[in-house]
């Protein structure tokens, strides 16, 4: 499965098999945790085999079952830009994830935070969790908004590339599949902003990784 069949086939899912994930898996999510946390400068934390951060009435009511792995999303108070690095480094680690065989749920408030077992430093945040696991289905597409509500670039003036990466920012989660982001292009580089908003941030570093991934193009 390469990054755009990952993109495209990759839904939140918040039940999951009563199974571990194996040590082939969790030898490459620890390979690539590490790495993340070298280049992003954030505390990401692989969390195996911990039933308690789910097992909470949010959780229950976010309709999670069996979610006994996630990923914690840490870093510095101080660190500019921590969540959009957030949520850019997290979700290479979820597409990843998706080409292991394994599926993804980003989760901003619906866990019991008091449960969950991340170390966090006093000048750290926990800024959310991924669960991840074995699903028990592969999750369902999100609707997405009109592409004029999304990007102002008309059709006859896209280059292929920008819409590779538009079509792949639009397949991206955000929080409550709100997608307040918009994208242009200034000259030949494409931007990607936010309208600002509850976890718009994170929205914002996922899309913009999406976007990339997909276009070859670096956003500003």
């Amino acid at each position: 499965m390469n990054i755009k069949e990952a993109i495209s086939t990759r839904h939140s899912v918040r039940q999951y098999l009563p199974k571990p994930i194996s040590q082939e898996h969790r030898d490459q999510l620890n390979e690539l945790v590490e790495s993340c946390r070298k280049e992003s400068g954030l505390n990401f934390q692989m969390i195996y085999d911990e039933p308690m951060c789910f097992n909470s009435f949010l959780a229950h009511y976010g309709k999670f079952t069996n979610v006994k792995n996630y990923i914690a999303v840490v870093g510095k108070k101080s660190l500019e830009n921590m969540e959009e690095l957030g949520g850019y480094y997290g979700e290479k680690i979820v597409l990843a994830a998706q080409q292991m065989g394994l599926n993804t749920c980003w989760v901003g408030g619906t866990y019991g935070k008091r449960k969950q077992k991340a170390e966090i430093g006093p000048d750290e945040k926990l800024i959310c969790v991924i669960a991840i696991g074995y699903g028990a289905n592969e999750g369902n597409k999100h609707r997405s908004k009109p592409v004029e509500k999304l990007c102002d670039i008309k059709g006859s003036d896209m280059p292929q590339w920008f819409r590779n990466g538009l079509i792949a920012a639009m397949m991206a989660p955000t929080a409550l599949n709100q997608q307040k982001f918009f994208v242009t292009l200034d000259g030949d580089e494409p931007v990607i902003t936010t309208k600002g908003g509850m976890m718009t941030k994170i929205d914002l570093g996922i899309v913009k990784y999406n976007f990339e991934a997909a276009s070859g193009h670096k956003c500003k």
